[in-house]
C-alpha cells in the first residue's frame, strides 16, 4: 500500500480541510506532516463550522487514526484549546489522537521572538502570523529544539530553562518588552494535557501500516508557493510544504508515495506580504473577497484577491508531482459576467537576464512573455496576461455533476488543458455535502 498526499497548489488557504474531512472515510489513517497553529483548516457539516490549527483533519471520523507527524511543530497551549473545543463537540480524541514523539515543540518564547523579529523588520515585514512558528523551526535546525519525547524524560524542565535563558538573550538584543509568566503556567498547562496522548514513534506506525495494506493519507498546511525552497522567498513559510515534505515529515519513503491530491482556488488569494503578480485592487478584488468571506481562519486578516494563475499554478503541479486536481470556491465567482485566467506574464526589459533586453520601467507589447514562474516573481516586474472567459451566473451550490453549466465546464477544461492533469472534484460550497464529484470515483 502506498500513502496518497493532500496538498495545497497556491498560497495557502485553498480549502484542504474541508476536502480531507470528505475523502478521508476512505483511509485507516490521516497524518499531519508539517506546518503547526499557523495552519487553519476548516470543516463544516451539520450546521458546525470548526478550524483545526494543529489536529489532522479526520479527527471527525471515529475509524480513523489520526497523527501528527514529526515535522510539525506544536504549540502546547493551541493544542489544548483544539482538544477542549472537540471535546465539547463529544469527539474522544484520546482513542484515535497520536503524537510523533519528533515533533517539535513552540515554546512561549518563540512567540516572543516571533514578535520581536517582525516588528524588527518595519516596513519590510514578512506577513508571519505570529504563532512562534519560524523560530521553532529555526532551532529544530540549530539542533536546539524541544521534541515532544524530551516531555517524558526527567530532565525536561532543565532543557526548558536553558533554551528559554537563550531566548531571554536574543530578545535583550531587540530591546522587546516581554513577560512570561502568563504565558509559562498557560504552556505547563497544555504540555500536561499533551501527556495525556499517546507519543509513538510515527515513522514506524505509518510504515508498518502500509506494509499491513492500511490506507494513508498524508495532509499538508499551507500551499506549495509557501514552501520554503521553492515558494516566494522570503514571503514563505518555514517548512517544506510540497509533496517532498510528506516523506520527511512522516518519515514515508518516496517509493510509497501514491496520488498526490492537488487543491487550488477557482481564483487565487493571498494572506500577508509578498508579490502576487494577479492581485485586484479595484471592486473585484473586494467582491471575490466578500463573496468568498476571505478572511484567514488563523488571524482573521483579510486575503488579497484575485484571478488564477496558469503559470504558478503549472509550476506547483510540477514539483509536488500532483496526479489529480480539486478546485475549490467555484461557486464565489457564480456572480461575475466576465471570468479571467492569467495565462502567460509580460516581463520588464532588463529584469533577471539580459536575454530580455534594455532594461525600461514598465512592461511594453514587445515585452518578452514567460509561461512559468521565475525566480523572482516580483509582482513589480510581471504584467499578467489573461484570457477571458464568459461567467457561468448560476447558483452552484443547487447543481449536481449531471447539470454543471457549460460555462464552467469551458472553464474547467481550459485548466486541464494547460495543466495536464485532470480536476475530479469541484467544491461548491463550504459544507461537506457541497461537494461535486466529476470523475466519478471518490479519490
Amino acid at each position: 500500500m502506498k500513502a496518497d498526499v493532500l496538498l495545497g497548489l497556491q498560497w495557502g488557504d485553498e480549502g484542504k480541510g474541508k476536502i480531507v474531512d470528505v475523502i478521508s472515510p476512505k483511509y485507516d489513517i490521516v497524518a499531519r506532516f508539517q506546518g503547526g497553529p499557523n495552519a487553519g483548516h476548516t470543516l463544516e457539516f451539520d450546521g458546525l463550522k470548526h478550524v483545526l490549527h494543529i489536529i489532522p483533519s479526520g479527527i471527525f471520523h471515529e475509524h480513523i487514526a489520526n497523527i501528527v507527524g514529526n515535522g510539525v511543530v506544536i504549540d502546547p497551549i493551541v493544542y489544548k484549546q483544539e482538544i477542549d473545543a472537540l471535546e465539547k463537540l463529544g469527539v474522544n480524541c484520546t482513542q484515535h489522537l497520536f503524537i510523533s514523539k519528533r515533533a517539535h515543540l513552540i515554546l512561549p518564547t518563540h512567540r516572543l521572538l516571533d514578535a520581536a523579529s517582525e516588528a524588527a523588520k518595519g516596513s519590510e515585514k514578512i506577513g508571519s502570523t505570529l504563532r512562534g512558528i519560524g523560530p521553532a523551526y529555526m532551532d529544530k535546525t540549530g539542533r536546539n529544539g524541544l521534541r515532544v519525547g524530551d516531555i517524558f524524560q526527567s530532565d525536561f524542565r532543565k532543557k526548558y530553562h536553558f533554551l528559554v535563558a537563550k531566548h531571554k538573550q536574543i530578545l535583550d538584543i531587540y530591546k522587546y518588552p516581554h513577560d512570561l509568566k502568563e504565558l509559562e503556567e498557560k504552556w505547563f498547562t497544555g504540555i500536561e494535557c499533551v501527556r495525556k496522548f499517546q507519543a509513538i514513534d510515527s515513522e514506524l506506525y505509518i510504515n508498518e501500516a502500509l506494509a499491513n495494506n492500511k490506507s494513508v493519507l498524508a495532509e499538508g498546511a499551507q500551499g506549495s508557493l509557501l514552501d520554503i525552497d521553492f515558494g516566494s522567498y522570503p514571503f514563505v513559510t518555514s517548512s517544506n510544504t510540497i509533496c517532498a515534505g510528506a516523506c520527511t515529515g512522516l518519515g514515508v519513503p518516496p517509493n510509497k508515495i501514491g496520488e498526490v491530491i492537488g487543491i487550488f482556488k477557482a481564483y487565487c488569494t493571498r494572506v500577508g506580504s509578498g508579490p502576487f503578480p494577479t492581485e485586484l485592487n479595484d471592486a473585484t478584488g473586494e467582491a471575490l473577497r466578500k463573496a468568498g468571506n476571505e478572511f484567514g481562519s488563523t488571524t482573521g486578516r483579510p486575503r488579497r484577491c484575485g484571478w488564477l494563475d496558469i503559470p504558478a499554478l503549472r509550476y506547483a503541479v510540477m514539483i509536488n508531482g500532483v496526479t489529480q486536481l480539486i478546485m475549490m470556491k467555484a461557486d464565489v465567482m457564480d456572480g461575475l459576467d466576465e471570468i479571467k485566467i492569467c495565462t502567460q506574464y509580460r516581463i520588464e526589459s532588463g529584469v533577471g537576464s539580459s536575454e530580455f533586453g534594455e532594461e525600461t520601467n514598465l512592461p511594453t507589447p514587445s515585452s518578452p512573455l514567460m509561461d512559468f514562474l521565475p525566480y523572482d516573481v516580483s509582482s513589480a516586474s510581471l504584467s499578467p496576461v489573461y484570457k477571458e472567459f464568459k461567467g457561468w451566473k448560476t447558483d452552484l451550490r443547487k447543481v449536481n455533476a449531471d447539470h454543471i453549466p457549460p460555462a464552467l465546464e469551458n472553464y474547467i477544461h481550459f485548466i486541464e488543458q494547460e495543466i495536464k492533469v485532470p480536476v475530479n472534484i469541484i467544491s461548491v460550497g463550504p459544507d461537506r455535502t457541497q461537494t461535486i464529484n466529476r470523475s466519478g470515483v471518490l479519490v
